[in-house]
């Protein structure tokens, strides 16, 4: 039997709701190898069921929460290039022609 969409829409809000609902005081954030302590970067943390949590070191108290499909989607995607930026003088490219 397949979802309808009324209920795959509802099954996502009760997903995000838990999601959100979880105390994450506690949990260890990382960040990338080899990242500076006092630098910008970007900090996550592995969640319940698969879930992660992720953050800017720069502003930790607004945290985005992913369920476990979501950051899967997310990290096929930039292995796949669907993120790479067009070069271009401000994050590092060629000087526009």
């Amino acid at each position: 039997m397949t979802e309808t969409e009324a209920e795959t829409r509802a099954r996502k809000v009760r997903e995000r709701d838990e999601l959100y609902g979880l105390d994450i005081s506690g949990v260890e954030w990382h960040c990338a190898p080899g990242t500076e302590e006092d630098k910008e970067r970007v900090e996550i943390a592995y969640l319940p069921g698969g879930a992660v949590a992720m953050r800017s070191s720069l502003d930790p108290d607004t945290v985005l929460r992913y369920t476990e499909a979501e950051w899967r989607a997310f990290v096929l995607g930039a292995r796949d290039g669907e993120f790479d930026l067009e070069p271009t003088p401000h994050n590092g490219g060629l000087e526009a022609q």
